[in-house]
């Protein structure tokens, strides 16, 4: 199913999604300081299906985490969809979260005790959507992860990959701007993983959102359009992926 393009949010369009400038994160630990990012210049366009990669411990989390306002930089500027990262109150940042960016995690993050449909619904509520107009945006991103007819079901009842399509349902309900997802096939064998990513590679390409995943996965790394390695918080390269 095609979802049709009309945003939970509408607003001016971004050519640039992202642009971070001399990005900055320090961690203490004792008398230690940990440069978790050291001197980040990064710029995404609208819709780029791009991969952060590198082991453990390059700082691929941490960057996602601060591009989604779930973190702030120690030094430099953080830019998302024209908004300054940085500068943001906690109510601003959530404002950010909750308009215009959708999440994707390892751990899926279902609420147990909803429904799959409730669980999909959760992001509209938070946008104060009426009932109707919500019912009928859940269906659509249910359909779209071909999952409609589970929409009654509670999670447990659901495989690894089936939980993940209902998470991705829940990132995209909103048709939000840009997707962050970290390590999300970490927990689907090879099979769920193929789909997972031909799912959001078809969203990406049906209504250029703009993902960015954090991974270091090979199943992902194949399926992105841009690679950036990160290497001790630092990008050591940045290469655009041929297409298969």
């Amino acid at each position: 199913m095609e979802l049709k393009t009309e945003a939970a949010n509408p607003g001016s369009p971004h050519s640039s999604v992202i642009k971070t400038h001399q990005l900055d994160k320090d961690y203490r630990l004792g008398l230690t300081i940990l440069k978790a990012l050291n001197h980040i210049d990064l710029s995404v366009t609208k819709g780029e299906f791009l991969g952060l990669v590198g082991p453990s411990g390059s700082g691929k989390t941490t960057l996602l985490n601060i591009v989604g306002s779930l973190d702030t930089p120690t030094r430099g500027t953080v830019e998302v969809l024209g908004q300054k990262v940085e500068s943001l109150s906690h109510k601003e940042a959530a404002k950010l979260r909750n308009n215009h960016i959708g999440f994707i995690f390892q751990t899926y993050n279902l609420l147990p005790v909803y429904t799959v449909f409730e669980n999909v619904e959760f992001p509209l509520l938070l946008l104060g959507i009426e009932t109707p107009r919500r019912r009928s945006m859940v269906m659509d991103a249910l359909e779209w992860v071909g999952l409609a007819d589970r929409a009654e079901s509670r999670p447990a009842q659901l495989s690894g990959g089936q939980s993940q399509r209902v998470a991705i349902a829940r990132a995209i309900v909103k048709k939000p701007e840009l997707v962050l997802a970290d390590e999300p096939t970490a927990n689907l064998d090879a099979e769920n993983s193929h789909n997972i990513m031909k799912t959001m590679l078809q969203l990406n390409e049906d209504l250029a959102t703009t993902f960015v995943f954090a991974t270091h996965d090979e199943k992902v790394i194949g399926y992105v359009r841009r690679k950036v390695t990160l290497v001790d918080g630092r990008i050591e390269k940045d290469e655009i992926q041929p297409r298969h």
